[in-house]
């Protein structure tokens, strides 16, 4: 090595510490020693920008279907079971005893279902447990609906096909006919009621046979009232309907009953509390065959 060679190997180093200190007080990285350029792509998330949540660890991830699980896994409220009809009901009646429970239409009070096909009516306490059933007397014409008026004209002038037994949903009315005997009043501006068989009305029609015989086709036969067995009559309507009121529900036989009964068979509450009659006993006299 020649003198001037360790004079240059100082110079050198010389140089490169005075570019060292040069990069760091200006900022300036230094160079990478395995000589590698630095990348100068722009970082892939802006400075500013707020920073990703970390991922929860592998043993406390949440599923992504856990909201759905739970809502899988909530219990649901059944609907309450329908009440039990009574047994001995003709399906109609116990179809229609079902939605007057449901609804609790009869406010409580007694009712009575009277089926105009079968021409039999049974009696039910304000608990809708069954009380007595019978077979009764009905109006000549089959139909559902009275004739408008029909309540003031004279029995002479209603003509046979005019004989109906209306159907609906009734207030009951304690009241009496034009004999002083106690009955319960149907429709009062119909002249529609219930009543025991009596002997004398009109023999040649043969009443008390019609309803003894085994035959329902015979028991079509009255002006429109209904006409009961006077020992049932006794026992079932006057200590209860006869009294107090109630409701009297007549099936139709030319519709069906949700057409008949619109609000039983729809989720809107029936009449309810106003089934009871506020016409006290005897108020209200007329003719009634």
């Amino acid at each position: 090595m020649t003198p001037a060679a360790p004079r240059r190997t100082l110079i050198a180093g010389f140089v490169l510490g005075l570019a060292a200190l040069g990069a760091v007080v200006i900022g300036v990285p230094p160079a990478d020693p395995a000589g590698t350029a630095h990348s100068l792509a722009p970082s892939a998330e802006p400075s500013g920008a707020p920073a990703a949540p970390l991922a929860p660890p592998a043993s406390q991830a949440v599923p992504s279907d856990a909201g759905l699980s739970l809502a899988r896994h909530v219990p649901r409220s059944d609907p309450p079971p329908l009440p039990t009809p009574p047994a001995g009901l003709t399906p109609p009646v116990a179809t229609l005893w079902t939605r007057v429970m449901m609804q609790a239409d009869s406010g409580g009070a007694p009712f009575v279902i009277l089926d105009k096909r079968a021409a039999r009516l049974f009696v039910f306490n304000g608990e809708g447990e069954l009380q007595g059933q019978s077979l009764v007397l009905l109006g000549l014409a089959v139909g559902d609906d009275s004739v408008p008026g029909i309540g003031q004209r004279p029995i002479a002038q209603i003509r046979p096909s005019e004989r109906t037994t209306p159907a609906g949903r009734f207030v009951a009315e304690p009241g009496l006919n034009h004999e002083h005997e106690d009955i319960v009043w149907i429709d009062y501006d119909a002249a529609v009621s219930m009543h025991r068989l009596r002997d004398s009305a009109a023999p040649a029609e043969r009443r008390p046979q019609r309803l003894a015989s085994e035959s329902v086709a015979d028991n079509r036969i009255s002006m429109g009232c209904v006409n009961i067995p006077p020992p049932f009559y006794d026992a079932h309507i006057r200590p209860t309907l006869g009294q107090g009121g109630g409701v009297v529900y007549v099936l139709p036989e030319t519709r069906s009953l949700e057409r008949q009964f619109p609000h039983l068979f729809a989720d809107a509450p029936g009449p309810g509390s106003a089934a009871r009659a506020s016409a006290p006993p005897g108020t209200r006299t007329a003719s009634v065959l």
